[in-house]
């Protein structure tokens, strides 16, 4: 592994971060460190970008090509129940999704590259804010992440428990889901729970609306398709003895393609118009896409494989792996730019193996060299001298 020499700075910088996670914009700790080792590298350095975002620049040789390589820094409201020694230093403050790894992993490339790099080229070393509410990528973009510098193509990774380590996946076309956000208002007339005959009973009708929002998937979605409908939550303004006469419903839906969410949010649209006509009550539904689904354009899929099986052998590297029915603003750095976004075995056993925003899980160290070595195939693969 090209990086195999920098474990132990790796594991050291990653427990370090993990001890002091902030959320979104507001990783300042993360990108003062991250400022002053790419610095100590010898690498150009812009910050402020979306606020606690970095850009390293680092130049080698003649060749006008370029890459742009994008791990995500921000933490999770979450308090950690880990017991070991790097536990999180924060209440309900925690690096639960592994961006203190994936963080590390492209320092441990920043350095190797800047020592050792055998290309011809220009690289781009994205440190973005804010993955997990979906600004962080559209903010830097905003900024001039894209204008500012003149980047080719654009890769970012993910770490996922329940793949061993050392095995790596991507595929071409969608990887990921779209996340689109529901809040559905119903109104009625609340009164005494002694008396619902004189009242229009919100929880009545809500509770209706959850269920029949269940037969989206299982009755209106091809069976070949894949979409996600989940009610998260259901707050009222009544009381123990008094019937509520408002409702809210708030909740989460995914999508592989643009037509599943059309048709998700048309039906949820349709149901909920049925059933509140039916009982005489008003309402209000408001659908957002918060992160579109993230595509992988061919070639930088093929790319990605290609390096893969370079560093981890064919049998490791799975080229057309399932997608994931999570949500990335990743998405939002590739519709603007060609790219490809893949994912890393974090392991199976114990904390590594937990799910991702658990409070027991853990990024595995012995992923850090991995995924740095990859970054590094991968960039004197793709500005190969």
């Amino acid at each position: 592994m090209k990086t195999q020499s920098l474990h132990n700075q790796l594991v050291e910088w990653r427990h370090d971060l993990h001890m002091n996670p902030q959320i979104s914009f507001e990783e300042e700790y993360a990108s003062n460190k991250v400022v002053n080792l790419l610095k100590d590298f010898g690498i150009e350095v812009h910050q402020g970008i979306a606020k606690t975002g970095v850009v390293g620049v680092l130049k080698k040789g003649n060749s006008s090509k370029s890459i742009g390589i994008r791990a995500d820094m921000d933490a999770l409201p979450i308090n950690e129940i880990n017991k070991f020694s790097y536990k999180s230093k924060i209440e309900n403050r925690m690096h639960a999704c592994g961006h203190d790894g994936h963080t590390t992993m492209l320092l441990g490339a920043a350095k190797y590259l800047a020592e050792h790099g055998n290309f011809d080229g220009t690289v781009y070393f994205i440190f973005q804010p804010d993955e997990e509410n979906c600004f962080g990528a559209k903010t830097m973009i905003d900024e001039g992440l894209f204008t500012k510098f003149s980047i080719d193509e654009v890769y970012g990774m993910h770490n996922i428990p329940g793949m061993e380590v050392g095995t790596f996946g991507t595929r071409k076309g969608a990887i990921t889901t779209s996340e689109n956000l529901f809040e559905i208002t119903i109104e009625g007339k609340g009164g005494h729970a002694a008396l619902p005959h004189m009242s229009k009973d919100t929880i009545t009708i809500g509770s209706q609306i959850i269920v029949a929002l269940q037969t989206i998937v299982s009755r209106k979605l091809d069976p070949v398709d894949a979409g996600v409908v989940s009610v998260t939550e259901f707050i009222t303004d009544g009381k123990k003895n008094i019937l509520p006469g408002k409702g809210l419903i708030k909740g989460d839906a995914r999508a592989f393609s643009e037509k599943t969410n059309k048709m998700i949010e048309e039906n949820m649209r349709q149901l909920v118009k049925g059933i509140c006509d039916a009982y005489g009550f008003s309402y209000e539904v408001s659908y957002e896409t918060t992160c579109p689904m993230t595509f992988n354009q061919p070639k930088q899929a093929e790319s990605a494989t290609k390096a893969a099986i370079t560093l981890l052998g064919e049998e490791n590297s799975n080229g057309d792996i399932e997608p994931r029915p999570f949500s990335e603003d990743f998405s939002i750095m590739s519709e603007a730019k060609p790219g490809c976004f893949v994912l890393m075995g974090n392991g199976t056993a114990d904390s590594n193996g937990r799910p991702l925003h658990s409070a027991d899980y853990d990024f595995n160290d012995k992923l850090l060299v991995i995924g740095s070595s990859y970054w590094s195939e991968l960039v004197e693969q793709q500005l190969k001298k």
